[in-house]
């Protein structure tokens, strides 16, 4: 299976594990799955996460080097994942107006009621940090938010 990464591709998933392997030890914790998946450009579900082998709380389990490089593998090939195309045609669905433009209100109800939920903070952490202010009527330019978005890929850290 990670017989069909590239050397460059290898490269970057070496670079990123160690980012996640706050302890230096080789081994990255299962809760930050997800996390160092998106760092390498992929887009899982929470789902597909879960299937492998991530998990909701830290200290729950460890994945080693040679654990992960199947699983990068694995997700990359994937088609359930996301991209910008894709997010921008379903935003486009709220544009009525089909000038680039949707109600603030709009995205925060289908960020926190749809799908996979946001709460609060990680609302309020993804519009910190990628939205462009609204206008006088509500409205907010999707386009520059999602491709900030997924630009910054905003990491959400579920601790409670």
């Amino acid at each position: 299976m990670a017989n069909d990464l590239k050397d460059v591709e290898i490269e970057k998933a070496q670079f990123v594990f160690s980012v996640y392997d706050w302890e230096g030890t080789g081994q990255i914790d299962a809760f930050d799955l997800g996390n160092a998946l998106r760092a390498l450009n992929l887009n899982p579900t929470l789902d597909l996460i879960g299937k492998m082998g991530g998990t909701q709380k830290r200290g729950e389990k460890k994945i080693k080097f040679d654990e992960f490089l199947p699983i990068f593998a694995q997700v990359k090939k994937e088609k359930e994942q996301g991209c910008y195309e894709d997010f921008l045609e379903c935003l486009k669905l709220y544009d009525k107006e089909e000038n680039g433009t949707m109600l603030l209100a709009e995205l925060q109800h289908s960020l926190t009621a749809l799908g996979e939920r946001l709460d609060e903070g990680e609302l309020e952490a993804v519009f910190k940090d990628c939205m462009d202010p609204e206008d006088d009527d509500g409205f907010i330019p999707y386009s520059p938010f999602l491709k900030k978005m997924m630009d910054n890929m905003v990491v959400i850290d579920h601790v409670k």
